[in-house]
């Protein structure tokens, strides 16, 4: 922002360049502006406005004092001030991109590993699940094994008493059918 002031020689009430920083820096606040210059010809004989460029930063940020004849050396700082901003300004957005890029990195890893290890603990249950029902079913078969070998008991003992039993045996208490079968021989 640029402010021009000047005072004609006839003026009885001459005004001071400070008079006018404190609505200079409002209007600079108010419009947004980075930086507010007063291209000033009052108080035409001090020593200290006409040296240059004069910051009065110290009590207004970023409000310089100048003359005329140093308005196109302002422009051209200015330039040059925001040409390195600029450069200062794509480098932070590159950073910080690239911090962004290393944040969805670093929050996809942990995607990553939360969904290998839900996956690693529902097939882990599923394993010790599919063990303990062959486990299961290794009891039953041993019980299984060991019902058909009593079975196998039983059917030889069965087989014993049919490989002993003989019509003297069948007749020995039962007259009448031992006297049929003696009959038959």
């Amino acid at each position: 922002m640029f402010e021009m002031k000047n005072e004609n020689d006839e003026t009885s009430t001459k005004k001071k360049n400070e008079d006018f920083f404190k609505e200079l820096h409002k209007d600079r606040v108010q419009k947004g502006c980075e930086y507010a210059i007063l291209v000033s010809l009052l108080e035409p004989e001090s020593d200290l406005y006409n040296q240059g460029i004069i910051d009065v930063s110290h009590r207004y940020e970023k409000m310089y004092v100048i003359r005329p004849q140093f308005f196109i050396q302002i422009i051209s700082l200015l330039r040059n001030s925001s040409l390195n901003s600029l450069k200062y300004k794509k480098e932070l957005e590159t950073v910080k991109a690239q911090n962004i890029d290393i944040t969805n990195f670093e929050s996809e890893l942990d995607e990553f590993r939360d969904g290998f290890g839900r996956n690693y603990d529902l097939a882990s249950r599923k394993f010790h699940e599919a063990i303990s029902d062959i486990d299961k079913i290794i009891d039953k078969l041993q019980k299984t094994k060991a019902s058909l070998l009593g079975s196998e008991n039983n059917l030889r003992l069965a087989n014993n008493k049919a490989n002993d039993l003989s019509i003297k045996k069948l007749t020995k208490n039962n007259p009448t059918m031992a006297l049929k079968f003696d009959d038959l021989n």
